[in-house]
């Protein structure tokens, strides 16, 4: 199969360019469900453009999902492309971005998590479309609307799309060093909390039960469970209580954040968890372990997955490496289906979710080439 040269997409730049700096215009908090449904009509806009049939999901919550499909009831396994509309940026964060763009960057709340992905998927499909290289099989371009806050609104939907898929590729960004994501760690969160007895910090001290005092002994024992060997890291991020400084506190809490390779560390936690008991007498301390993302382990299908997707690059003159992260995505719900997942297909840059965001310029045609030959050529 004759694939799609970069210098293709190199000629179409300008095109790309002024749909992704059209959509960090429209700014799209998680939070702000008007924010990000405006975005999701420009997007299904684009997409019944291109032929697709657009499905909304409305959710209450957070912005509606939209499910764009082609060549729906093809026969044989589709493939599912993934992405989020959602930014971690407030509203009016554009208007005092201090970062401007250049001929190499191009800078902006979300610019290249994920918008710029979901700029690489519609210019790979557009330039399939009009070289008649279109896929026969049914393509579904699904974004969901809180990816950024846990996908809780959307998980149920994108495991149901993935399990009717043959292969689904994640647009998330490629690694700094433009490295495809093979393995991702599980993601969870622990809150611990502890109780004690209040009371006047001078006049009766001694009635009192510390519960910071009693959280401290816990958090340097949570923070103990990291085994960088196993692949686990665990980090008290938040911790609270107490409210005047004149009296002892009766309550405090920390929030956990931990990461895990394999999805057996999680119950190391919950068993430490389940242990615990008060170091101060009359004091009290529980904690809850909840996962949030299982790992994306590289496994024997994600290898051959890699293998595959490197061989198609080849064929455009394009090397593809791998590597892994600590950060969870949405590619985290599909690994443990048993379905095929390529991660950070989206463009090269870095800064995301912090006012250095940007995108190499010179990514996007290569990105885009590699993600229509992908969808072309997947067998």
């Amino acid at each position: 199969m004759e694939f799609l040269p970069v210098s293709y997409f190199q000629a179409n730049l300008g095109r790309s360019l002024a749909l992704l700096n059209e959509l960090v215009s429209i700014e799209s908090p998680s939070t702000d469900k008007a924010a990000v449904d405006r975005l999701g009509a420009r997007l299904c806009a684009e997409a019944e453009a291109l032929g697709a049939r657009v499905e909304r999901m409305a959710r209450a919550e957070v912005g509606d999902i939209l499910a764009c499909r082609w060549n729906e009831g093809a026969e044989g396994g589709g493939l599912l492309l993934l992405g989020h509309m959602d930014t971690v940026y407030d509203m009016g964060t554009l208007a005092s971005w201090p970062q401007p763009s250049s001929a190499e960057e191009l800078r902006g709340p979300g610019v290249l998590d994920m918008k710029g992905g979901i700029t690489l998927a519609f210019e790979a499909l557009r330039a399939l479309r009009e070289s008649g290289r279109f896929p026969a099989r049914t393509i579904t371009l699904l974004l969901t609307s809180d990816e950024e806050t846990g996908s809780l609104h959307s998980r149920e939907v994108i495991e149901n799309e993935a399990r009717k898929a043959a292969m689904v590729f994640t647009l998330e960004p490629a690694m700094s060093h433009g490295a495809l994501k093979t393995w991702r760690k599980g993601t969870g969160d622990i809150l611990l909390r502890a109780s004690g007895v209040a009371s006047h910090a001078g006049a009766s001290h001694e009635a009192g039960r510390n519960a910071i005092e009693e959280l401290a002994h816990h958090i340097l024992s949570a923070q103990k469970l990291t085994d960088y060997e196993r692949g686990t890291t665990v980090n008290v991020g938040v911790v609270s209580g107490g409210t005047r400084p004149n009296v002892v506190p009766d309550a405090a809490e920390a929030q956990i954040d931990f990461r895990v390779l394999d999805s057996r560390e999680v119950e190391r936690l919950r068993a430490w968890a389940a242990a615990l008991r008060p170091v101060i007498a009359g004091a009290g301390i529980n904690a809850v372990v909840d996962v949030n993302r299982p790992p994306m382990p590289r496994d024997e299908r994600m290898i051959a997955s890699f293998e595959r997707a490197k061989a198609i690059a080849a064929q455009i003159g394009f090397e593809i490496i791998e590597g892994g992260t600590g950060g969870g995505s949405d590619a985290n719900f599909v690994a443990p289906l048993g379905v095929a997942v390529l991660d950070g297909l989206g463009p090269v840059g870095d800064g995301a979710h912090s006012e250095r965001e940007f995108v190499r310029i010179s990514s996007i045609p290569e990105r885009a080439a590699l993600l229509a030959a992908l969808i072309a050529g997947w067998m």
